[in-house]
């Protein structure tokens, strides 16, 4: 899931930068107009949502190392350029589907499949191999930082009920029960036979 959140955030910073090499100085004129008109929005949106995650997982990380005592090691990733062509894939497919969606909304005529593939690439790739180093190093310390928040999160009930019970007089806690007498037993009132 987050690495699907990641490509399709990358795809829009591929977009960008797509465009930049693209059209230079008119880049962001065209990025803010007609069928792109979406896009400075989107763009914003979407790294606000990623800044948001990475502090998250930031402060998962931090918390764990806090309640562990220790530092968050490594646990296993994916591999580099396997994460690499997962991001790639998702990222140059959105700018795919976007760049066919805004054509056939402003009403001009689609793109090549080797036009897009070129500028697409040009610009996802670059986003692809830096996201998916930011995100391998992430996805190894968050695993392993979760794994830790168990541990102590299990741990603190059992702990915070021994220091209230140790600083608890037991027999105060336990005397209401000690004094209760125990009831007659038998059926209720309303069950009970009774000679007519």
């Amino acid at each position: 899931m987050a690495v699907l959140g990641a490509g399709l955030i990358g795809s829009q910073a591929g977009h960008l930068i797509a465009y930049q090499v693209r059209f230079g100085a008119a880049a962001q004129q065209l990025q803010s107009s007609g069928a792109h008109a979406y896009f400075p929005t989107t763009l914003r949106a979407g790294f606000g949502v990623a800044a948001i995650l990475v502090l998250a997982a930031g402060f998962v990380i931090g918390l764990a190392r806090v309640l562990s005592g220790r530092s968050i090691q490594r646990s296993s990733s994916p591999p580099y350029l396997r994460l690499v062509a997962v991001l790639f894939t998702i990222q140059l497919s959105t700018f795919a589907g976007q760049e066919v969606a805004e054509a056939l909304a402003a009403g001009r005529p689609v793109d090549s499949a080797a036009h897009l593939l070129l500028w697409g690439a040009l610009g996802q790739l670059p986003v692809a191999l830096v996201a998916a180093a930011g995100l391998r190093w992430l996805l190894a310390r968050f695993d392993e930082a979760v794994t830790q928040l168990r541990i102590a999160l299990v741990s603190i009930p059992v702990s915070l009920v021994a220091a209230v019970w140790a600083g608890v007089d037991r027999a105060q806690v336990l005397m209401p029960t000690a004094l209760l007498s125990p009831a007659k037993r038998g059926p209720p009132s309303s069950l009970r036979f009774s000679p007519s």
